[in-house]
Parts: structure tokens; C-alpha cells; sequence
């Protein structure tokens, strides 16, 4: 009988298994893959068979301070096909981004799901080589480096001043791709969820944007607190990344969902680091 290993994951991302043939330093057992030598992904190979990118959910928080920290959300792989009757149309609807509870069997050190089922369906959306990023990620960066930081974070607020959203904003250093790393997650997002989960006091579904600016050297951790909302909605109709405002007004939600929820960024708010700021940004204008 193959091992199994059953738990709470995040499906992180879905894309073509990498060619790790020349990376030695590959975790077989867990599933992990190594970085190239120049910090860079392993290549995808053509016409692979996609997989699955997972991170196991703690049971409990996770001190950030714990030298082990990282190592908690260490990702794992799963095979993306080859599944037969109701485990395959589960399997196949899973979305970056997703919650599940699911049974994982080991075969030759390759995992396959078991059973699986989605408990919350939050999103996650990767954007590379983005045109055009809004104005208060550009500012709020640009202060942070001034200030000699590689990380820092501002909260986003609906016009009538609640808070809607929290920005991370992290270095891209030299010979080094934290976009990738994110989407593989070999650089975890989850704390960043988790930090918002706790400040909310509740775990709802989010929307995650991960944007990657062709112009600047940072990456942009965006999670939004409403997955359905009208700044969630602005950020997909702005960096075409799925059903946004258009799709809305055709189903008749945005009136509803305006008054409570115009993205505006303000740099004062609970959760804030390195990035203040005093100018309100109005997602629906300046995005």
C-alpha cells in the first residue's frame, strides 16, 4: 500500500512539471525542487504533465520569529491528471488559490490526490511583466527603498475609509526572481494570508493578486479582502486577469457593491510597515 499523507492545503499554483534533470539537490520524498544554480526556476519542459503546487496548512499559527518558520510552508507537488470519474472533475476545477482537505498517495516519490475536496475558494492570480502598476505601489516603494528596506507593506481602504486590502511590496534583488518564487511557492504567500486572516479575525475567501511590474524592481503581494468585490473586480479588469467590473455591471452588482467597497490606499492603518503615506489612491481612477 502507498504511503499517504492527509491535511489542509493551499493549491498554489497549477503548471507543466519543471525539468529538474540537472538540478541535484532535488527532495524527492517531499516533493521539493531545488533552485538553479543562479537562483532561477528549473526550467518547464514541453508538453509535461502539469502538476499541482501545494502548501500544507498549519494546524495553529506560526511564530514568524521560529528559525523553522519558512520550512512550514514548504511546497509539495502533485499530479494535475490521469484521474477517472468524480476525483477527476474535483481535480480539475481546483483553482489557484483554493483551500482544500485532501488525501495525498506517494508512488516513487510522486504524489497523486486521493480524495479531495475545496473548503474555501480564495484565489490567487499571478500577473508578469505588468504595464502600467498603480501609482501608490510606485510611491510606497519608492519611500521604502529610500529607506533602505527590502520588504514593506501598506493598507488599501474603500472610499469610506475601511480597510479593503493589504499591499506587500518585496525586492526583486540581482540574479534573483521573486515573482517565480512566489508562483512556485518557494517564497511563501501564505503568512502574508494568514497576517490578514488573523487582523480580520475571520478566514473568508480572499483574492490574491501577485504582480510583477515590467518597469520597476519590486514584486506586489495584493490581498484583497472581498474575492468578489469591486476593487478585487478593478484589479482583474485593470491587468487582465479575469471577470472584473464589466462582468459585473452585466449581472447587475456593482451599485450594489460600490458604496462599500472603491478601492482607495492609505499608508496609515493596523498591519502597516516601511511605507506611509498621507494621499488617498482611488483604485477606480488611478489603477
Amino acid at each position: 500500500m502507498d504511503p499517504t499523507t492527509s491535511g489542509r492545503f493551499r493549491v498554489h499554483d497549477r503548471r507543466p512539471r519543471p525539468d529538474i534533470e540537472d538540478e541535484p539537490d532535488v527532495d524527492a520524498v517531499a516533493g521539493n525542487e531545488a533552485s538553479a544554480d543562479d537562483g532561477g526556476a528549473p526550467a518547464e519542459t514541453a508538453d509535461a504533465p502539469e502538476e499541482f503546487v501545494l502548501v500544507e496548512l498549519p494546524d495553529g499559527p506560526i511564530d514568524p520569529t521560529a528559525p523553522d518558520a519558512e520550512d512550514q510552508f514548504d511546497p509539495l507537488y502533485a499530479t494535475a491528471e490521469g484521474y477517472e470519474d468524480g476525483l477527476a472533475e474535483r481535480v480539475a476545477s481546483l483553482e489557484p488559490g483554493n483551500v482544500v482537505d485532501a488525501t495525498l498517495a506517494w508512488t516513487d516519490a510522486s504524489a497523486r490526490f486521493v480524495d479531495v475536496e475545496v473548503v474555501r475558494e480564495s484565489r490567487f492570480r499571478f500577473a508578469d511583466g505588468v504595464e502600467g502598476m498603480f501609482e501608490a505601489a510606485v510611491e510606497t516603494w519608492e519611500q521604502i527603498h529610500a529607506e533602505g528596506e527590502a520588504v514593506g507593506s501598506i493598507t488599501t481602504r474603500s472610499n469610506d475609509g475601511e480597510p479593503n486590502g493589504a499591499l506587500y511590496l518585496f525586492a526583486d534583488a540581482p540574479g534573483g526572481d521573486a515573482f517565480a518564487d512566489l508562483r512556485a511557492g518557494r517564497l511563501p504567500i501564505e503568512p502574508l494570508v494568514d497576517r490578514v486572516n488573523e487582523s480580520r479575525e475571520d478566514d473568508d475567501p480572499r483574492e490574491v493578486f501577485v504582480l510583477n511590474p515590467a518597469a520597476h524592481d519590486f514584486v506586489a503581494v495584493y490581498v484583497v479582502f472581498d474575492r468578489d468585490g469591486v476593487l478585487a473586480q478593478t484589479v482583474r479588469d485593470t491587468y487582465d486577469l479575469g471577470p472584473g467590473l464589466a462582468a459585473g455591471l452585466e449581472a447587475g452588482e456593482f451599485e450594489a457593491a460600490k458604496a462599500d467597497d472603491s478601492g482607495t490606499v492609505d499608508g496609515g492603518g493596523e498591519g502597516d510597515s516601511d511605507g506611509e503615506g498621507d494621499d488617498d489612491f482611488d483604485a477606480l481612477d488611478r489603477l
